[in-house]
């Protein structure tokens, strides 16, 4: 997309998320949007395309685009989701990604021990290194990315482990999402004793096969990113969230 298309469109997206564009309303006519953005036509049909394969408007033809209701939203959509962590219901947009997480993720894990391959087993632990790795670097951004991205690794990598394919292809459209969602609950100041050694506890249990085990530390480490939800509720209000370098 090009980046006229995208800054027109953010700027809707925030617009609806925020409420300024309710359900029901109608969008501004193509000519009008390309007047008001001072873009041309075909950025505005570009823009206009791009809202309704996000689920943010209806378009019917000789009525023009409608915002829907937010049930309709791709939240899976990272522009959409970033504009959705803004709001003052950022919290609640988390508590769903984690309780999305804790149904997929819990009996993935149990599913992994028991279908796990050698492969498999290098990979989890080669993601769990560079967790490892990346949380010893000094702080900022890049680091915070590094560790995000081989924490990703190693869900995903579970994930595949259940040899379930239409799982694994849930998780594949999500992984952009799933990223994004975790910066609000960064903790690297506990990442040494908390999200390190539960990581290992559930490499552990899938390498050995252990069922239960490997659900039961699943479920833990998805309790203490409650608990980080919990803190982001009482710190931020569930406003506007913070990067993942301050958090």
């Amino acid at each position: 997309m090009a980046r006229k298309h995208r800054d027109v469109m953010r700027i809707l997206i925030t617009d609806i998320v925020t409420g300024i564009r309710e359900p029901g309303d109608m969008l501004p006519r193509e000519v009008d949007l390309a007047a008001d953005f001072d873009v041309s036509r075909g950025v505005a049909r570009e823009t206009i395309r791009a809202m309704e394969e996000r689920g943010l408007i209806s378009v019917k033809h000789g009525r023009g685009a409608t915002v829907n209701d937010p049930e309709q939203w791709d939240v899976f959509d990272p522009d959409v989701l970033a504009a959705m962590l803004e709001t003052e219901r950022s919290a609640d947009v988390l508590a769903e990604y984690l309780e999305c997480r804790r149904m997929l993720e819990v009996q993935a894990a149990g599913v992994a021990a028991q279908r796990a391959t050698p492969e498999d087993v290098v990979q989890l632990r080669e993601a769990l290194r560079r967790m490892e790795e990346s949380s010893g670097r000094p702080p900022g951004q890049a680091a915070e990315e590094r560790f995000h991205e081989a924490d990703i690794a190693f869900h995903q990598t579970l994930i595949a482990a259940t040899r379930n394919r239409p799982l694994a292809r849930v998780v594949e459209r999500i992984h952009s999402a799933l990223l994004l969602a975790r910066y609000p609950l960064a903790r690297p100041q506990y990442r040494q004793r908390r999200a390190l050694p539960e990581h290992r506890r559930i490499f552990e249990a899938v390498a050995a096969g252990d069922v239960a085990e490997a659900r039961a530390a699943m479920s833990d480490h998805l309790d203490t990113i409650a608990s980080y939800l919990d803190e982001y509720r009482r710190t931020s209000g569930g406003g506007r969230r913070r990067t993942a370098a301050s958090a």
